[in-house]
């Protein structure tokens, strides 16, 4: 009688837990379901390959999800609690607890372009009314309730017919197939460089696709192929037409120089740069859009904050300014290193440019040399109005040529380890290096061109390039920038400005454009204060918010941390929702919901 029993027991428990399973695939379906709202918010593909990837890694990933909520939450109810109708009425809740969250979620991302986490929760706390419209709020969760009891009780009392069929092995099998094709698939596109596959990566909750770029490249797998589609969406860039009309054309000058911190660029490590500074219109507290060459590059030429650098659209769409240069008559030459040239994205970011390439095997300072001359030789040969992109790089890779006599050696002001220091003073020799360049190229430079000296990104002193790109202290985004008027005059500009600044001033000073910038840029006219009290600094994966007093960095995740504005105190403290609101929304303005 006590085995009978127990052996009862057992079966309860067995079937139970058989029930658990499709109770759980059940609502991996809804998920699925839910899901398809991440898509009205990132864009469908617009290729098979696209699609097919998206169908597999959808399967995967929220019949995943539901088989961990099961594993969690529900399996040890079903040992301690083996009595179906407990099970049932709380595995409902369980499940319609989970869909709601995703479906808040879905509005959330919708609207900031991030998931539920620490952060967007306090973000969308503070943002409630604006995210939750009507009733909807209430009756939706009500429904999910109704459907889950009855699918419960549907699928309880089918469970023996169920399980007769023996379906659940080939849906397990499926399914598992399903989940590792989609990393298998992510490891090809992420080495591939497939921004139709990549750019999906943070579109579904709790998404962490495999990579493999660094294992092929070391193994000589060839990643430098990439799917380009023609694609149609929802992103707007600019938002509407724009009407542009000059009387003159002034040839343009851009110097972007990799690596060049605006607390270095003193008398002593760079002479010409800080009279020429004194000479002209200088801008006291700029700071770059980015901590890297990408995203510094991106908004300097785009104007667009770092949360588009990922957008598949760019890569088919050109800077705005480059085009409506173009349109008005002017010649664009670009010059710029291999390494630079290869590394830039999005895709079209220099396609409007007459691309002039050095080689840089003998090290960045040949290269920066070449580009130079290449440029001098160009400009010679030019009958229209032009603009010129000269990007040099020996800062970044501390370089300086054979035989170059620099500075001399000094303590640095700020504490710094041995192997800092040595890199500190390397530092100044490349600096005194571009020094010198500019002097020669600018003593020759027609007084009617306009000259825009600036740093693509600043610098910390380390070899590791992985803590390069994680800072984001003012020392790896504070650059400088100087503007030779055609007019003349000279000036100093006290009040914050960034990269995003410099395409509304040359659309609206050089070609005239009428157009407020919000139509095409997240930033605004140099010459005047900015009314933002934030600087977005990064890209879509890693971020900081710059303001007044202190400096707010948010990962991927939602993570973040609060620093003083030296960058050198973790404030324990919470955000600033109102102006991280902005920020997130600023992030999705050019997208149509």
């Amino acid at each position: 009688m006590v085995e009978r029993t127990k052996q009862l027991g057992k079966d309860r428990v067995s079937r139970l837990i058989n029930w658990g399973h499709w109770f759980a695939f059940f609502n991996g379906f809804l998920a699925m379901i839910i899901g398809s709202r991440y898509l009205e918010s990132v864009g469908y593909p617009e290729t098979w390959i696209g699609w097919g990837y998206l169908g597999v890694s959808t399967i995967g990933h929220f019949s995943f999800l539901a088989f961990i909520v099961y594993l969690v939450l529900l399996f040890p109810v079903t040992l301690l609690l083996p009595y179906s109708r407990i099970l049932r009425g709380y595995a409902a809740v369980v499940a319609t607890l989970g869909l709601c969250i995703m479906l808040y979620d879905t509005i959330v991302y919708d609207d900031y372009g991030m998931h539920l986490s620490p952060f967007a929760v306090d973000l969308a706390w503070a943002d409630l009314n604006s995210l939750l419209h009507g009733t909807s709020y209430i009756v939706t969760p009500l429904g999910i309730l109704a459907l889950e009891l009855t699918a419960a009780n549907f699928i309880w009392k089918r469970i023996e017919k169920i399980q007769k069929r023996n379906y659940g092995n080939k849906v397990v099998a499926f399914i598992g197939v399903c989940f590792v094709s989609s990393h298998l698939i992510h490891i090809w596109a992420d080495a591939a460089d497939v921004t139709e596959i990549t750019r999906f990566d943070d579109a579904y909750p709790l998404s962490y696709p495999a990579t493999a770029r660094t294992f092929m490249e070391n193994h000589g797998i060839d990643g430098s192929s990439s799917l380009q589609v023609d694609t149609e969406t929802s992103f707007k860039y600019p938002r509407v037409p724009l009407t542009c009309s000059a009387e003159e054309h002034p040839n343009v000058l851009l110097i972007a120089i990799d690596s060049l911190r605006a607390d270095m660029t003193d008398e002593q490590t760079m002479p010409f740069f800080s009279r020429y500074s004194k000479q002209n219109h200088a801008f006291m507290n700029h700071l770059s859009g980015g901590n890297t060459y990408r995203s510094g590059m991106f908004s300097l030429l785009y104007g667009l904050q770092g949360s588009y650098t990922d957008a598949v659209e760019l890569n088919y769409t050109s800077p705005l300014l480059g085009q409506s240069l173009k349109q008005q008559g002017y010649n664009l030459g670009l010059f710029i290193s291999r390494s630079n040239y290869s590394d830039a994205r999005p895709q079209a970011i220099f396609r409007d440019f007459d691309a002039h390439i050095a080689e840089d095997e003998g090290g960045s300072a040949m290269a920066d040399i070449q580009n130079i001359d290449s440029f001098q030789q160009w400009r010679a040969q030019q009958q229209a109005p032009w603009f010129a992109l000269l990007n040099l790089k020996s800062p970044e890779d501390y370089d300086t040529p054979v035989g170059f006599l620099g500075v001399q050696t000094v303590k640095p002001d700020s504490a710094l380890k041995p192997a800092q220091k040595v890199l500190f003073n390397q530092y100044r020799q490349s600096l005194n290096f571009i020094d010198k360049q500019l002097e020669q190229l600018l003593s020759a430079m027609p007084e009617n061109t306009l000259v825009i000296i600036t740093g693509v990104n600043g610098k910390v002193f380390t070899s590791n390039a992985d803590e390069a790109r994680r800072d984001l202290s003012p020392a790896n985004v504070s650059v400088p920038l100087v503007i030779h008027w055609p007019v003349g005059g000279h000036a100093q500009a006290k009040y914050r400005t960034s990269h995003y600044g410099l395409v509304p001033t040359l659309m609206s000073q050089v070609l005239g454009c009428s157009n407020p910038a919000t139509d095409y840029s997240a930033g605004r006219h140099l010459l005047q204060p900015d009314s933002l009290t934030w600087v977005y600094v990064g890209d879509a994966r890693v971020f900081a918010i710059y303001q007044q007093s202190e400096i707010t960095v948010i990962d991927r995740h939602g993570q973040y941390r609060i620093y003083d504005k030296a960058y050198q105190k973790h404030l324990d403290k919470k955000m600033s929702a109102p102006e991280l609101i902005e920020v997130m929304r600023e992030g999705r303005r050019l997208y149509n919901h």
